[in-house]
C-alpha cells in the first residue's frame, strides 16, 4: 500500500480495486452433425435477468387456466323435458307428495347444483409475462439447457434420422425438445423434426414460458435469437 505526503503528515492511500469485466453470456452454436461450429451471443436483459420463480408459477396457472373451455353444462328441472302431470294422486298412496316427474330425485329429472357455462380465463398485464418468459429462459440458460443450430440447418432436405441423430448427441435423450424458430414456415428442418414425439416446435415472438419449463432442452436457429431480442425488448421498453 503506497504512502502520501499531506502536509508533512504520511497517509496511507488504498489502492483502488480493479473493474470486474464480466463474462459475456454466450451458447454454443452446433450444425446438424453436432459438432460446435462457433459462438451466439445470449442478450443479458433476457438471459441474464434476477429468477423470479413465484412470478413463473403465476404464468402457468393463469396459462393453464384461460385453456379450459368452460362449457360444460346440465339442465335443471325447469329445462328437461318431461310431462308436467301430476305423477301420482296426493294422498292415500303411501308415498311421499310430488308433483312433477322432473323432479332432481328421479331418474332423467333435472340436476341439482350442477355446472353451467363459465368464464375460467385469469388475466396477467404484460409487462408480467414478458418478465415471467425472461425469468424462465434465465433459468434455463443457468441450467445449460439452452442451444443453438445454425442459420443452414433450415435449408436442408427433410430427413428425420438426422434430426433424431443430433438430439442424441446434445446428450439431452430423455424428455422433450423445444425447436425455436424465427418463423414457423415449412422448411427441411420444420418437416423433418415435426414427426418426432419428443419435439415441440415454435416461433421466436410466440414463446412463452409454459412451453419452456416443459422442455427438457431448448434449441435456437441463430436468426431465432435476434428475432427474440428483438421483438421482446422492443416491446419491454414500450
Amino acid at each position: 500500500m503506497p504512502d502520501t505526503k499531506i502536509n508533512s503528515k504520511t497517509v496511507k492511500v488504498k489502492p483502488q480495486p480493479k473493474a470486474k469485466t464480466e463474462k459475456p453470456l454466450e451458447v454454443s452454436v452446433y450444425d446438424l452433425k453436432g459438432k460446435t461450429v462457433g459462438l451466439a451471443a445470449l442478450p443479458k436483459a433476457i438471459f441474464g435477468v434476477k429468477v423470479n420463480i413465484p412470478l413463473i408459477k403465476q404464468y402457468v396457472r393463469v396459462y393453464l387456466q384461460n385453456q379450459r373451455q368452460g362449457n360444460a353444462s346440465t339442465k335443471t328441472r325447469g329445462e328437461v323435458t318431461g310431462s308436467t302431470r301430476k305423477i301420482y294422486r296426493q294422498k292415500g298412496t303411501g308415498n311421499a307428495r310430488h308433483g312433477s316427474i322432473k323432479a332432481p330425485i328421479f331418474v332423467g329429472g333435472g340436476i341439482t347444483f350442477g355446472p353451467k357455462p363459465r368464464d375460467y380465463s385469469l388475466k396477467m398485464n404484460k409487462k408480467q409475462k414478458t418478465l415471467a418468459l425472461f425469468s424462465s429462459l434465465t433459468v434455463k440458460a443457468n441450467d445449460k439447457e439452452i442451444f443453438a443450430l445454425q442459420d443452414e440447418v433450415g435449408k436442408m432436405k427433410p430427413k428425420t434420422k438426422e434430426v433424431a441423430l443430433f438430439l442424441k448427441t446434445i446428450k439431452k435423450e430423455k424428455g422433450k425438445f423445444l425447436l425455436v424458430m424465427p418463423k414457423m414456415e415449412k422448411n427441411g428442418y420444420v418437416l423433418s423434426a415435426r414427426n418426432l414425439p419428443n419435439v415441440e416446435m415454435t416461433q421466436a415472438a410466440s414463446l412463452n414460458p409454459y412451453i419452456l419449463m416443459r422442455s427438457n432442452a431448448v434449441i435456437f436457429l441463430e436468426e431465432a435469437l435476434t428475432v427474440l431480442e428483438k421483438h421482446f425488448l422492443k416491446q419491454n421498453a414500450n
